[in-house]
């Protein structure tokens, strides 16, 4: 069985996480595409789960735990971008791995920004390294995605639009199912 735990990144209530204005949490736009993401997934055959809830903010530790003891296969973390407080020009896709990551986490990682650029056309800003405790506590491949940036307004109006949540979701579903075929 194939088994892929989505995590909405952060959660409905975490401090900060929101475009300058206020108009959009950071939540809303994850939450929305890990639901695309699932159902899309869920038809090619792949069970889905979710490492986040609606209704408040869970622990990152315990985000890893549900992913390592579910044994699942690769774990998929899902977010927008900021940079500063304000408005900027920071823009585009990054998906991140753990420094040590394993090979499969570089694969995974390659297919998911690969996909995204290409289905969301933003800036292809790389795939990057960090010590993010959901991909330094998971024991299956795992990334984290950063889908463009809130602090952008060209991108803040992408990421409130329903159209750019499903490229998002598509792209997604789509590596997936590239990574798995490709193992």
């Amino acid at each position: 069985m194939k088994k892929i735990m989505l995590d909405a990144g952060h959660g409905p209530a975490t401090p900060g996480k929101r475009t300058p204005d206020g108009s959009m949490l950071e939540f809303t736009f994850n939450s929305a595409v890990a639901g695309f993401a699932a159902d899309l997934l869920q038809k090619e055959g792949i069970t889905v789960r979710f490492a986040h809830e609606a209704g408040r903010d869970v622990p990152l530790s315990e985000r890893a735990r549900k992913a390592n003891s579910w044994g699942a296969d690769a774990f998929i973390s899902i977010h927008a971008n900021a940079y500063g407080n304000g408005w900027n020009d920071a823009a585009g896709i990054e998906t991140y791995i753990y420094p040590q990551a394993q090979k499969q986490s570089e694969i995974l990682a390659g297919h998911m920004q690969g996909a995204l650029v290409s289905a969301c056309g933003r800036k292809n800003r790389g795939v990057k390294r960090a010590n993010f405790a959901v991909v330094r506590e998971t024991r299956m491949p795992a990334v984290l995605l950063e889908c463009g940036f809130m602090t952008n307004k060209a991108e803040a109006a992408l990421l409130k639009s329903d159209r750019y949540r499903r490229q998002c979701a598509r792209a997604i579903a789509f590596a997936v199912v590239n990574w798995y075929y490709g193992r």
